[in-house]
């Protein structure tokens, strides 16, 4: 589902699809930093910039950007880039994350990403990623078990025990 920003900065309730557990300037602060995050991208061969903003368990904001290389598989996506500076800076309960790119629509994390997101998420996979377009006046909300369906996690192992 897609929606103008205007209509949740106008409105003194929030849409539906938005989590109330999110106030909205803390909202509007996640996707302002994940579009500022896009001026982080190292992005010289493919001139896609991706930003990323994580809200941490303390309300804390952690940014990343992707940062290619000229071996392409040393290429790492702004989601994990935001994932490993959280998680290196003692974070590893998220609330929320948010994902910019230069296009019109709305871009969804690549599969790789999704799967470490989902390592960080909630146990219901509730956990809300919101993907906006380029000036974020459109978003899509989605939670980790939408976007991974049926996946794969620490769970899973821990029945191996």
């Amino acid at each position: 589902m897609t929606y103008s920003s205007t209509m949740v900065t106008q409105s003194t309730t929030l849409p539906e699809s938005k989590d109330p557990a999110i106030p909205d300037s803390i909202f509007h602060t996640l996707k302002e930093k994940a579009i500022k995050a896009r001026n982080l991208s190292y992005s010289p061969y493919s001139k896609f910039r991706v930003g990323c903003t994580i809200l941490t368990d303390s309300d804390e904001f952690i940014v990343g950007a992707n940062v290619e290389n000229a071996s392409y598989g040393g290429a790492i996506c702004a989601e994990r880039t935001a994932i490993v500076k959280a998680v290196t800076d003692g974070h590893s309960v998220f609330k929320a994350i948010a994902i910019s790119t230069d296009l019109e629509s709305c871009a969804s994390p690549c599969g790789i990403c999704r799967q470490v997101i989902r390592e960080f998420s909630d146990k219901e996979l509730k956990m809300p990623i919101y993907m906006f377009n380029a000036d974020g006046s459109k978003f899509v909300r989605m939670t980790v078990g939408e976007l991974l369906p049926l996946s794969f996690g620490p769970d899973d192992l821990k029945s191996l025990e």
